[in-house]
């Protein structure tokens, strides 16, 4: 078969315009193994096909688009690195976007192959050619070429190809095409930067953090709101974070948010500035970033009394974020009865906000709540406790009346706050003194979707697996929650029939 797919081959660059042959030729490739065309891969000939690209011609276009995509899988990276490089610059420059993909989608390989990728590295103009995809109308095109160059700046050549080069050059040109272009720039710096401090230094060296942080403090909210993504995308890494502190961005931040009340337009950044914050406490240390700068825990308990709902969801994520570990949790139940009063308000969210806010609210809740079992201490026990108490007058029929609502993902989010708790032997006597509770847990009838399926299970398994489940629930709910365990989430049971005599 693959020597079939070579004869037309052969077929098709003898020819003018062969669109018959180029459909035979791309019907019979998709029954080609992609072995047999390896085996075959010293006689392909892909010149013909490529200069078949270059005729203004769609359809014709396509199919060798098509084909291509399935030949060169079968060649070597280094194979097409050394012998279509000619090639791969046309393609990149072609008006055909389909062809721009098919080219970057082969640089892609090439960089991710030790041997191949030098082979770019010593060609210049086509690793202008990918700088300045990234300047284009297409967005596929140039997420391609920014993951091809992120890949390139991994070893210490590529980085010295990129930033100690005319290439540096480029990129700054192509920055210049218009606003988006050079968000799609910066995303590429950032990206590079988080790899290493080396890289970092690379980034910082060619001006184009600076100018990022500088945009970020600059007086254009719009501007500052996207800017705001990527250097939280930055403080991600921990030379990322420190290089922030030193150069004083962080401390920008807390008083760009100390100036917020009097910013009329501060909604468009507030958000990812507040998200920064809460980024940073969690990879940090909360006590001392929450201790550094109180305006940030300040803002998120302002921000859960505003009437617009985007400011609550933002504060709630990062009371969520705050509450995932041990020493969030302390900040937090430090602030004593203010914190009391913010529960309240997520508790009235939770079962009166839209559908998107209740679940993020939940989600919040869960996070707070769960305490791993060698953390449980007396003092952390008696706090989730009344964190719970402070919700609303019975916080259990609260979440069993959101869950029960005809919201798979509403059922799934209330599923996980019980999850959350369920370990907790406070929880577990409220679960069992409360009315059709246990049942409730038992009941496989009540769910429909794999999802809640799953979320169920893993309530019973969080009941099931605690020390204290049997002394509190009894023996006998304890072995049913066991039985339910090993019987798996999707255990239907099975219908017993009766016979009956003369029936047919």
């Amino acid at each position: 078969m693959a020597a079939q797919a070579l004869a037309l081959l052969r077929e098709v660059s003898r020819l003018e315009a062969p669109l018959e042959e180029l459909r035979a030729l791309q019907s019979l490739l998709q029954s080609v193994p992609l072995s047999e065309l390896r085996e075959q891969a010293a006689e392909l000939r892909l010149g013909p096909l490529f200069s078949l690209l270059n005729e203004n011609h769609r359809e014709q276009t396509a199919l060798c688009v098509s084909i291509l995509e399935r030949l060169l899988q079968a060649l070597e990276p280094v194979h097409v690195a050394r012998n279509l490089r000619v090639d791969l610059q046309r393609g990149l420059t072609h008006p055909n976007d389909s062809v721009k993909i098919l080219t970057l989608s082969q640089v892609g390989r090439i960089v991710e192959n030790s041997d191949a990728v030098t082979e770019i590295l010593n060609n210049a103009e086509l690793l202008k050619q990918i700088v300045y995809c990234i300047g284009g109308e297409n967005l596929s095109v140039a997420k391609t070429a920014i993951k091809s160059l992120s890949r390139i700046s991994l070893t210490q050549a590529g980085l010295e190809a990129l930033f100690e080069s005319n290439l540096l050059d480029d990129l700054k040109s192509v920055m210049k095409t218009n606003d988006v272009v050079r968000y799609r720039v910066y995303e590429l710096i950032v990206e590079i930067s988080s790899v290493s401090p080396e890289s970092l230094n690379y980034c910082t060296t060619s001006g184009l953090v600076t100018q990022l942080l500088r945009e970020l403090t600059g007086e254009d909210v719009l501007v500052r709101a996207t800017c705001i993504e990527m250097v939280t995308s930055l403080a991600c890494t921990h030379h990322g974070r420190q290089y922030l502190a030193q150069e004083g961005v962080i401390d920008q931040i807390s008083n760009i948010i100390v100036g917020a009340d009097a910013d009329p337009f501060s909604s468009f950044y507030l958000p990812g500035f507040v998200k920064f914050f809460g980024n940073l406490a969690i990879m940090d240390s909360p006590q001392q970033i929450c201790e550094r700068y109180p305006i940030f825990v300040e803002k998120v308990f302002e921000m859960t009394e505003s009437q617009d709902p985007t400011m609550i969801g933002i504060a709630v994520d990062t009371i969520g974020i705050l509450g995932s570990n041990v020493e969030g949790k302390q900040v937090l139940q430090k602030t004593g009865t203010r914190f009391e009063r913010l529960l309240m308000r997520i508790g009235y969210q939770a079962k009166n906000a839209s559908t998107e806010l209740k679940i993020r609210c939940l989600d919040a809740l869960s996070s707070l709540f769960y305490l791993l079992p060698e953390q449980q201490t007396d003092d952390l026990l008696r706090m989730t406790e009344s964190w719970f108490s402070s919700l609303s007058r019975d916080p259990l029929e609260l979440f069993r009346g959101i869950s029960n609502q005809p919201f798979p993902e509403l059922h799934c989010a209330a599923l996980k706050v019980f999850t959350a708790i369920a370990n907790q032997p406070w929880a577990q006597k409220l679960m069992f003194n409360s009315p059709g509770f246990v049942e409730y847990v038992m009941d496989r009838s009540v769910e429909h979707d794999k999802a809640s399926k799953d979320a169920k299970y893993e309530l019973v398994k969080a009941l099931a697996n605690s020390k204290t489940i049997a002394e509190i629930f009894g023996n006998p709910n304890y072995l049913r929650l066991r039985t339910y365990l090993s019987e798996g989430p999707y255990y239907v049971k099975p219908i017993s029939t009766t016979a009956v005599e003369g029936a047919e």
